[in-house]
């Protein structure tokens, strides 16, 4: 099925495996499945291909449900104080209010699908992310980290609060 993108979210269309935006975000590789401009800004999906020991920060959505849905792999997720171990086929729900995080678990990438709705966090992962020139994990940076201020106040904008690291909940 092919289709402009003006027609997309009226139309329809079809992605391979292998198609999709793709962006280089916090040593992951995002891809727009669906996205705000095809739903608009109801939901979207994201196609995360997550490193082992990697994943994303501590963070509440101020108001966006996320969720979490693996095909393949191991990912660690947290939701409030509760931890779920998830292989292929688990999923697992972070709802609008609540902090949560996901980590890579597995000896090997994990590949997970997350849905988001309102979609709000794309938003982000265009401000921040770097297009991706290949289909793979980026390369691990070799400079300092980003400036968390600036990740922050970036995050805020797209509905985002940052709370912290991966891992287990802050002070536990």
């Amino acid at each position: 099925m092919t289709t402009t993108t003006a027609d997309r979210s009226t139309l329809g269309y079809a992605l391979a495996h292998d198609e999709g935006e793709a962006f280089w975000l916090a040593g992951m590789l995002q891809t727009v499945k669906i996205g705000s401009a095809d739903t608009g800004g109801r939901y979207g999906l994201i196609e995360v291909l997550v490193p082992p020991g990697l994943g994303s920060p501590w963070h509440v959505h101020t108001d966006e449900d996320e969720w979490f849905y693996v095909l393949e792999g191991n990912l660690t997720v947290y939701v409030g104080d509760t931890r779920v171990d998830l292989t292929p086929g688990g999923f697992a729900f972070g709802p609008t209010g609540v902090p949560h995080t996901f980590i890579g678990a597995g000896p090997d990438p994990t590949r997970v699908l997350v849905g988001l709705s309102p979609v709000q966090f794309e938003g982000f992962l265009r401000d921040v992310g770097h297009p991706a020139p290949a289909r793979v994990l980026p390369p691990r940076p070799a400079g300092p980290p980003p400036d968390p201020a600036r990740l922050a106040a970036i995050a805020k904008r797209h509905g985002v609060i940052i709370l912290g690291p991966p891992g287990p909940p802050p002070g536990r």
